[in-house]
């Protein structure tokens, strides 16, 4: 009884397993097999990396760059899509330009925001045109001299890709790229610091990787006391309170707040007997 019991139990289990790999009748990939179309795509995070900055592209006036034009004055964002995307990086760039609407910190002041095509076939007429499009949006004066929108050559677009860590494959069938979706925070040197995933970016996130990625350059004493609070995590791409920190800070702010009121106390000496007190009638 006992052996016809887990014989039944085993034949159960190999069933459901089946089942849950089957799809209309197909058998589904295992989980950790990407398909075809998506074999070379993802995000190698290489932190702490150089940006080339002797690269060269064409910016949306039609002018020749170099990537090391932008480097050396304020944090950078860099993000790479392309211009004739039908889906997935309008998302990144409305993420993105929501993300920077809501921030206090403007474009072209406290840093600069690098948008380059890796489709080789996009032309500074798309790049601008793109670039109206987003500063429409932005409503801040001023950042058409710190938001810049580059295309380029392919071997230019590869040494970019391949620094930045970002794997993209192209679909002849659809004539479209497979990408994922990310931005890149840069230091004034054009150093990775930080990757943010998908196509919304947390404000404060964005804030403090700005003013961490800056070293002092910009932000103040509110996002210096945040930095010592919240840590960055790579693994989530986002900040995370460092609970340690924290109420390491909690107990510098109790030991600030007794002191001052056992200060003021002293100062003010011992209490005096209320006016008409002790009197005998």
């Amino acid at each position: 009884m006992r052996s016809s019991q887990i014989l039944a139990l085993i034949l159960i289990l190999a069933a459901s397993a089946f089942g849950q790999g089957m799809t209309n009748g197909i058998m589904s990939p295992p989980a950790n097999v990407r398909p075809p179309g998506l074999k070379n795509v993802g995000m190698r995070q290489n932190l702490n990396q150089p940006i080339p900055a002797d690269l060269t592209f064409t910016d949306d006036l039609g002018r020749t760059v170099r990537l090391g034009d932008y480097f050396g004055k304020k944090p950078i964002i860099l993000n790479l899509v392309y211009f004739t995307c039908p889906m997935l990086c309008g998302e990144v760039l409305s993420g993105l330009e929501n993300s920077l609407r809501m921030m206090k910190f403007e474009v072209g002041k406290e840093f600069d925001v690098i948008t380059v095509s890796f489709d080789p076939h996009d032309t500074p007429e798309a790049a601008a045109k793109k670039k109206s499009e987003f500063l429409r949006r932005y409503k801040r004066p001023g950042a058409e001299l710190g938001w810049h929108f580059l295309v380029g050559h392919q071997d230019a677009i590869d040494s970019l890709t391949k620094a930045a860590g970002f794997d993209y494959q192209y679909d002849p069938k659809t004539r479209q790229f497979a990408h994922t979706a990310a931005i890149l925070i840069l230091t004034p040197e054009g150093r990775i610091a930080q990757y943010y995933y998908g196509i919304e970016y947390p404000p404060k996130d964005l804030r403090l990787g700005l003013v961490e990625a800056g070293a002092g350059q910009i932000g103040n004493v509110v996002d210096a006391l945040l930095l010592y609070c919240y840590h960055y995590d790579p693994e989530q791409g986002k900040y995370s309170a460092t609970i340690l920190r924290v109420l390491r800070l909690a107990g510098v702010a109790t030991m600030l707040f007794i002191g001052t009121l056992i200060f003021v106390m002293i100062r003010r000496g011992p209490s005096h007997d209320a006016p008409g007190a002790g009197r005998t009638t």
